[in-house]
């Protein structure tokens, strides 16, 4: 075993779990240790209401992102995203797609072949996913959410060459989770801008990934039943302390999966993403009771994918 764990060293990697909870050091480029994002935004109108309940509540919101995905988001609705993203300084982050879950094929809906995730299916779905990158960045969009290895590989590159913007943020999916500091050095150079790892590693489990790699962790503090449903809240001040910076996701328990979204449940994402907003409030509540040394970024910071339109 010690042979396996100098060799990890060799590799800049950590040998074993943070079990000393050892802090981190790193922080966000405003000093910040962690922001809040609001996940399953999907449209315009749920995007309004979030930004009124955080407005009341008194939440700090940096990021919004999407799950439907591009391809399901009239041109009209991404490029009014676009505005209230911009006018407001908040990053917006949308899904690629069509997807595995959306294609003929039947692995992914077969019990041992979820295994597939998210996936992108051939050369063609390949291209389709490019394209809906390219649609939203013509509309002003600057961060989307790849589940697929290979297409984030595709967007840095195209971002390297000047296809795509270079400030566009690529944030990896939940569906695509980095589970230990190997994979997370891998998505952090094939071009991964911001990580999302499992919903149910431990505090030492995420801090060693933190010393593998520097780019921001996505980590769900309230995660749905789908990923788990866990209810993380008590542990923030640890893995904060081990992980920053970090994204704070906020999903619900109790609560129906919403994808593909639209206007027959547009009602249904309003009432969720406002309960979304309103548990940040009782995270912030309670980091301000137990760790309020740790400390939330300003808005609008400069490494955000904030649209420009």
């Amino acid at each position: 075993m010690k042979r396996t764990q100098q060799f990890l060293g060799k590799l800049k990697l950590p040998a074993r779990d943070n079990h000393e909870l050892k802090p981190s050091s790193q922080r966000f480029p405003d000093g910040g240790q962690f922001r809040i994002e609001i996940p399953s935004c999907e449209g315009p109108r749920v995007f309004r209401e979030v930004l009124s309940v955080a407005k009341g509540l008194k939440v700090p919101i940096h990021r919004v992102s999407q799950g439907s995905g591009v391809l399901l988001l009239p041109k009209s609705e991404i490029a009014e995203m676009a505005r209230i993203g911009r006018d407001n300084r908040v990053e917006v982050c949308l899904f690629v797609g069509p997807r595995a879950t959306f294609e003929t094929g039947a692995q992914a809906v077969s019990s041992a072949g979820k295994v597939i995730g998210l996936q992108h299916r051939g050369a063609d779905q390949l291209v389709y996913a490019v394209e809906d990158v390219r649609w939203a960045c013509e509309l002003g969009i600057r961060s989307v959410l790849p589940a697929d290895l290979g297409l984030i590989w595709v967007l840095n590159e195209m971002k390297k060459k000047g296809e795509l913007p270079k400030n566009l943020v690529i944030k990896s999916s939940v569906t695509l989770p980095a589970a230990n500091p190997a994979t997370a050095h891998l998505f952090e150079e094939a071009g991964v801008n911001t990580l999302n790892i499992p919903t149910d590693l431990s505090p030492a489990q995420v801090g060693a990934i933190r010393q593998a790699v520097k780019l921001p962790i996505d980590i769900y503090v309230e995660v749905p039943d789908n990923f788990g449903g866990f209810v993380r809240y008590y542990e923030l001040p640890q893995l904060l302390t081990v992980a920053a910076p970090m994204y704070l996701k906020f999903g619900l328990r109790n609560a129906p999966d919403i994808y593909p979204s639209g206007v027959h449940i547009e009602q249904l994402a309003t009432l969720m993403a406002r309960e979304r907003v309103r548990r940040a409030r009782i995270v912030l509540d309670l980091l301000e009771r137990f760790a309020p040394e740790i400390k939330i970024s300003p808005l609008g910071g400069k490494d955000l994918g904030i649209p420009e339109v």
